[in-house]
């Protein structure tokens, strides 16, 4: 039997192993830092898309994938964030005066921004 064979029709190769043709497997991934939003979308895909989420597993592309989306949500938020808090004049003069109005403001003004990252990216098939 020979040591290395090449199936023709998929182009992957494989070792014998003992009495066993083995693939040989190359993990193309990189290695990413995935932050909250890319976890979230992952927990999203996983559940409800399953098959993106595991054609993305198969191929080593989940990694990349995840880190884009996770790029993509944070500067969606931040630019958002940014964009509420010139609208609704929101200033560290307010800050200064009354830190609790401050807070109660900028609260409510994440929770605005995550709740459109979260309906324009996160809970999206597509996230990127």
């Amino acid at each position: 039997m020979k040591k290395y064979i090449t199936d023709e029709k998929t182009g992957i190769s494989y070792t014998l192993v003992g009495d066993v043709y083995l693939p040989n497997l190359v993990s193309t991934e990189t290695n990413y830092k995935i932050g909250h939003w890319g976890q979230r979308h992952r927990d999203y895909i996983k559940q409800h898309h399953k098959v993106l989420y595991n054609s993305l597993l198969t191929s080593c592309n989940l990694n990349s994938y995840l880190h884009d989306v996770d790029v993509r949500a944070s500067e969606m938020f931040d630019r958002l964030v940014n964009q509420l808090k010139e609208q609704q004049g929101i200033t560290e003069q307010l800050k200064a005066d009354n830190m609790m109005d401050w807070v109660r403001a900028m609260n409510s003004i994440a929770n605005q921004a995550r709740e459109v990252v979260d309906n324009e990216i996160i809970c999206s098939k597509g996230g990127v």
